[in-house]
């Protein structure tokens, strides 16, 4: 029985740190998923203030700039919404007012299924160091996840606003290295739509056919893997 089914996922949640960081790592999986009827929802979790070298822009222009990518991006994918924290690009950590508007976010949308960034600095197996507001985005959102968003008791304030708890079924970690443990196949049309959607982020992709060539390469090796044509590497944990 295909594991979406079995599961009865029917909404899910990206929580990511900047625009074009799901691109990246997860919008073939999304495309399958909103191609099948799953709802999903990005949390973006800055401003995206910071990722550009042209000094002639400033942080609050690119960030305008840089929410609409985002915006068309997701309705290239069939996105249901995106929500943006607006935490400042670059300094992003891991505290409780992230954990808690994370737990808003989890609890306002009820998503089965979160999908997030490793928390974790991969220096083995990996030749990427990685960003720092990538591994706090996904230490913020496995918190919120467990426990913050599930406890009455945690961030009461929450349920006074009319955020009452939910429990999140299913965590996927976005994993590019040796660790993963959940290979999703995707479909050409899915890989399309992937790399379309990253297309849309032109003040971050400056060689185009370079980053499909990536992407389709990527997703090709991976779904070797479990003998699909393509697909995304995720470390699955299921928490029912």
């Amino acid at each position: 029985m295909d594991d979406q089914k079995e599961n009865m996922i029917k909404k899910a949640m990206v929580v990511v740190a900047h625009p074009d960081d799901a691109e990246w790592g997860c919008s073939g999986s999304v495309a399958r998923l909103c191609r099948e009827g799953v709802e999903v929802v990005y949390v973006l979790c800055t401003d995206g203030s910071k990722g550009t070298e042209d000094r002639s822009i400033d942080g609050y222009k690119l960030s305008e700039i840089r929410k609409n990518e985002q915006i068309k991006a997701g309705e290239i994918l069939g996105l249901k919404d995106v929500i943006f924290l607006n935490h400042p690009d670059g300094y992003l950590e891991a505290t409780l007012d992230l954990r808690r508007d994370i737990s808003r976010e989890i609890r306002r949308w009820k998503p089965d299924l979160l999908i997030t960034t490793n928390p974790k600095r991969d220096l083995m197996t990996s030749n990427y160091l990685g960003h720092p507001d990538h591994f706090a985005a996904g230490e913020a959102a496995l918190s919120a996840v467990f426990p913050a968003a599930r406890d009455h008791l945690t961030f009461p304030e929450l349920i006074s606003e009319g955020y009452d708890t939910h429990k999140v079924k299913e965590v996927w970690v976005m994993m590019f290295g040796e660790n993963a443990n959940y290979w999703y196949p995707i479909s050409k049309e899915d890989v399309e739509k992937s790399v379309k959607s990253l297309h849309s982020h032109v003040s971050q992709v400056k060689n185009p056919d370079e980053a499909s060539k990536w992407m389709k390469n990527r997703r090709s090796e991976l779904g070797e893997t479990i003998g699909a044509d393509y697909a995304e590497g995720f470390r699955r944990y299921k928490l029912s």
